[in-house]
């Protein structure tokens, strides 16, 4: 399966890179299991997910979020604003 990721603000810096299209095994096929292969991948993400939001497709999701070929997700932090 392969995903576009789009990584927004402190995630994006953490990444080291705004998007990626990465090529996923058979074992994942959740955000949760998403969540927990890019945390193991990218050391820097590690802990930094728990107040993220993801899409998918455009469309806010949970961590039981089934994932398919081709989907785009995106991890937006929390914005502070004044």
């Amino acid at each position: 399966m392969t995903l576009q990721i789009l990584y927004f603000a402190a995630i994006r810096d953490l990444a080291g890179k705004p998007e990626e299209t990465i090529v996923l095994g058979p074992d994942v096929r959740t955000v949760a299991a998403l969540r927990a292969h890019l945390e193991h991948r990218t050391p820097a993400l590690a802990r930094r997910l728990d107040a993220v939001r993801w899409a998918k497709n455009e469309v806010f999701v949970g961590m039981g979020e089934t994932l398919s070929d081709g989907d785009v997700i995106a991890l937006i932090p929390p914005v502070a604003g004044g």
